[in-house]
């Protein structure tokens, strides 16, 4: 019983590391424009539940010898990290000054163009390159509506005129419209998967159609981190101690273990 105990306490060990690496995370990111916090999601698994009814034995005769049948692991339980889920909840906007910072108030993402193919995200913090196209802090263009077009023929050139941005995403250089910003969205946010830089690419194999959003754009601002540094910090604590219950449970099976091997035979 002990040896199966072990396992059990290890399972959550583990799951609370993968917690507090989550967390350590969203904390690193939480001065990062546009950063959406994630969450470590765990269920338990049961060994009986993965196996078929009639390959499980139970008891078959109450309080006898003939009733401990081996149970096919039906009484083992184990945490499992099954994963991570990103928050895309709004994050405040913050006021900067600067014409080419833009930020997103509702749903949707700024369509990009990188060495890797099209990408998404809620980092507004854009700039002009040597070529005078509008693009990310990174170098990648942002890029204008048109999903008829090849992405190559919808960058934003925007050369040495003064920027305005209309709430819509209408985009003025020198009192001209040369775009409007593409701002999408998936129809399933499972869709998305993050992609490094403050990106977000498409998951392969999953079936999902891109919509046009009307959020609203502001010039002169960037969207903060969703993340709540108290929420944070509290969900640290509370992982460290739990992580540290199932190490001291971990210990109190090794002792029993170690019992069991030496002591238990010399008394019999």
């Amino acid at each position: 019983m002990s040896t199966k105990g072990i396992y059990t306490a290890l399972s959550g060990a583990m799951a609370q590391a993968n917690r507090l690496d989550t967390i350590a995370n969203n904390l690193a990111n939480v001065n990062t424009a546009g950063f959406k916090k994630d969450n470590q999601t765990f269920y338990e698994y049961l060994t009986a539940r993965e196996k078929t009814p009639d390959v499980i034995q139970v008891p078959r005769i109450p309080a006898s010898i003939e009733s401990f049948y081996d149970v096919q692991g039906g009484d083992r339980g184990y945490v499992d990290a099954s994963g991570t889920y990103t928050d895309f909840s709004q994050g405040t906007l913050k006021a900067t000054g600067n014409p080419l910072d833009l930020a997103l108030e509702g749903e949707g993402f700024f369509e990009v163009l990188t060495p890797q193919g099209v990408r998404f995200t809620r980092d507004g913090s854009f700039k002009i390159d040597p070529q005078g196209r509008l693009v990310t802090k990174h170098g990648f263009p942002v890029l204008s509506q048109g999903a008829n077009q090849p992405p190559e023929q919808r960058l934003i050139q925007v050369g040495n005129g003064n920027v305005t941005v209309a709430y819509n995403g209408d985009f003025y250089v020198s009192g001209e419209q040369a775009a409007k910003l593409s701002v999408v969205q998936p129809d399933n946010l499972d869709a998305l998967a993050k992609a490094g830089a403050g990106l977000y690419s498409l998951k392969d194999n999953f079936e999902t159609t891109l919509v046009d959003q009307q959020a609203r754009v502001h010039q002169g601002q960037l969207e903060a981190s969703n993340i709540n540094v108290v929420q944070e910090m509290t969900d640290m604590i509370s992982a460290n101690r739990v992580f540290e219950s199932t190490q001291k449970a971990i210990k109190a099976f090794d002792e029993m273990n170690r019992k069991l091997i030496n002591e238990v035979p010399k008394t019999s």
